[in-house]
């Protein structure tokens, strides 16, 4: 065999093993013990969670896509839309958010929104988002019926 041909198998043979290492890292993040039921400390609070997923993306200051579970809103939390402060609200979310695990309190009473999107309180392992969203003054508490949550309770 001649050495361009040995190069492209051994390329195509990288190619492949490096796609299926990325599917496998995201298929089995899925599938891991952690994406069930548990809880979590945030400071000197045991917070509970329904789901785990990493924030693929951050859509604005209160909505994220998260992997395995799709759209998420922040519950409670209202940030602004293309007025000022949406940047700095997104940024934070960003920050803090984007490309980490994320674990997720579904409202048990309202699960979805009417555009589909899982509303939830959302923390990472050291912050609750929502929370610090409202004590940073970059959203406003937004609140609706039904709720597990009482008002002002992220």
């Amino acid at each position: 065999m001649n050495k361009k041909l040995i190069s492209k198998i051994l390329l195509i043979v990288f190619i492949a093993t490096l796609v299926l290492t990325v599917a496998n890292t995201f298929m089995g993040e899925n599938n891991t013990p952690e994406n069930q039921t548990g809880t979590l400390t945030i400071g000197n609070e045991s917070v509970h969670y329904e789901k785990v997923g990493k924030c693929l993306e951050v859509i604005d200051g209160n909505t994220i896509q998260v992997y395995g579970v799709g759209r998420v809103q922040l519950i409670q939390v209202d940030s602004p839309s293309k007025e000022p402060g949406f940047s700095d609200a997104k940024k934070f979310v960003e920050d803090n958010c984007l490309g980490k695990t994320v674990y997720l309190d579904i409202d048990d009473k309202q699960p979805e929104d009417k555009f589909g999107r899982t509303l939830a309180i959302v923390y990472t392992n050291t912050t609750d988002i929502n929370r610090e969203l409202l004590d940073n003054n970059l959203a406003e508490i937004s609140y609706f019926t039904p709720s597990e949550f009482k008002k002002g309770e992220v």
